[in-house]
């Protein structure tokens, strides 16, 4: 499944009907096991329904640090946000990926085997326009 930013937040936990998704590295992951740490007053609240890259990485709960941008991060921060998606990976199921909405619009989607693993349901290559 491939959701943008937008329809990821829809997944923040405020609607109980919905699972609890929380990104990491464009990947999103299904948290609601977890939802007394991220759901609604749950610790982690602040990551739920949003790419928290870059807050995992500095292992912060600033508002301004839960997004998706790795940028000028050092390489301590690097080896925390793998230390995460290790913990990620190992508690909570994949169950898509995050894409920007240029993507979404003009994408041609191509299914394939993910990195180092067997493919899971929604790993895809984006190609933009058609083009590799």
């Amino acid at each position: 499944m491939d959701l943008t930013p937008q329809q990821l937040i829809q997944f923040n936990g405020s609607d109980p009907s919905k699972p609890i998704y929380v990104a990491i590295n464009g990947r999103i992951y299904d948290v609601t096991a977890g939802k007394s740490f991220y759901g609604p007053g749950g610790a982690y609240a602040m990551f739920a329904g949003k790419d928290a890259s870059r807050a995992l990485a500095k292992m912060s709960k600033n508002e301004e640090d839960v997004c998706p941008n790795l940028d000028g991060l050092s390489e301590k921060e690097m080896d925390v946000l793998n230390d995460w998606v290790k913990k990620f990976e190992a508690k909570y199921p994949v169950v898509g990926r995050v894409i920007n909405e240029e993507e979404e619009k003009n994408a041609v989607v191509v299914v394939h085997p993910r990195l180092g693993g067997e493919p899971l349901d929604g790993d895809k290559t984006i190609l933009k326009n058609g083009c590799g």
